[in-house]
């Protein structure tokens, strides 16, 4: 038996949230497989009755310790855990968030109950309290997205890379397919006749990193080279209104299209309206470059970070220097003159699919779990 810790799952809607679904989903399939796989998912914020769509489901199940009181949940969740460990030995405690690491350390080590720690993102590419980097040091395996989220965590928190495991995001490519460009949102945006850039991310101060005001700052060159380019901005957040000034001072209101939030199920149809997507961001994968791969849209990122792996380091994208507007817009000409192969829809799709499927997930959950 294994046990899985986690903060919140359903609670929430978010990278950390999409990708445990993705375990969790992987994890029912290869139980059905082999029925001697079976799980107990803890979740300390998240409550009976919530929308759990794999409750119920052969080879996991749920317990909840949401109370008013958080530390109540927190001593509710630490009770059963140690019971439970007393009790069943499992064979591995896997630890959802870095948050719950030192907990799961202090009840499994006396107990020598080996524990993984799952890392997402920059939750842990700083220096970590002193708590939180023990219990990594401590952990057998520590399950990352990304090597550089691997090379960043283990360098700032002097972990042992050998302790590091890759279990990259995945896309699933019966939802996100290529389609004609929807007509009712071209007419809504006026991006009829349009050379479409597009991005998806949230607009908070917090998260400038993301880049969009860096394709803002690149769009006055290339409009100089294409006339008709527009940008299509998808996301909410409190900076929304420096970067609606930032298009006025630099003459591109005209061309930057502020579509605010867009619901998960919308969002094929948006990135069927894009020529190319752009995000030179700092990210720990980027799992919206896959989802625009698989509809065919040819896509541009930074180049130092997570990105290189869905990109397969420029393979199957454009990478660019971090906030470079100039190098920006030079890639952006090179997409929309298409001579190259990574503009290629089918095969820019065959290629993200057979590296970031849902079936190369769960072969490489498979294989984590039997390691």
């Amino acid at each position: 038996m294994d046990i899985f810790v986690f903060l919140e799952i359903f609670s929430l809607e978010g990278g950390i949230q999409s990708y445990v679904k993705d375990i969790l989903r992987s994890y029912v399939e290869l139980s059905s497989e082999h029925p001697d796989r079976r799980a107990e998912v803890y979740l300390l914020r998240d409550e009976a009755g919530c929308d759990n769509p794999f409750e119920g489901k052969p080879g996991l199940k749920f317990y909840y310790f949401k109370k008013e009181q958080a530390w109540l949940g927190r001593t509710h969740l630490a009770s059963m855990l140690f019971l439970r460990l007393l009790q069943k030995r499992p064979h591995r405690v896997f630890c959802g968030h870095v948050y719950l690491a030192p907990l799961v350390q202090i009840l499994c080590q006396p107990l020598g109950i080996p524990y993984t720690v799952l890392t997402y993102g920059k939750e842990a590419w700083e220096p970590l309290a002193p708590k939180y980097r023990n219990a990594l040091q401590q952990a057998e395996w520590i399950w990352t997205i990304s090597r550089y989220s691997r090379d960043r965590t283990s360098a700032n928190n002097n972990l042992d890379r050998q302790k590091f495991e890759l279990l990259p995001c995945a896309i699933d490519g019966n939802g996100f397919i290529p389609g004609p460009k929807n007509a009712e949102l071209l007419k809504t945006y006026e991006l009829e006749n349009a050379k479409v850039l597009m991005t998806v991310a949230r607009l908070w101060s917090g998260d400038i990193y993301k880049g969009v005001d860096v394709t803002i700052r690149a769009l006055p060159k290339i409009a100089q080279a294409i006339p008709d380019v527009k940008y299509l901005v998808i996301g909410r957040g409190d900076d929304r209104p420096r970067l609606e000034k930032l298009a006025q001072d630099l003459g591109v209101s005209d061309r930057v299209i502020f579509a605010g939030f867009v619901p998960n199920e919308a969002l094929v149809d948006h990135y069927r309206l894009a020529d190319a997507y752009i995000m030179p961001s700092q990210e720990g994968f980027g799992i919206v470059y896959l989802e625009a791969m698989a509809c065919g849209v040819p896509v541009l990122s930074g180049d130092n970070d997570g990105s290189a792996d869905p990109l397969q380091d420029g393979r199957l994208g454009w990478q660019v220097p971090y906030r470079d507007p100039e190098a920006v817009a030079k890639a952006c000409m090179e997409i929309f003159q298409g001579s190259d192969r990574r503009c290629n829809s089918s095969w820019l799709r065959e290629q993200a699919l057979s590296g970031f499927g849902k079936p190369a997930f769960t072969q490489r959950l498979a294989q984590l779990l039997h390691d």
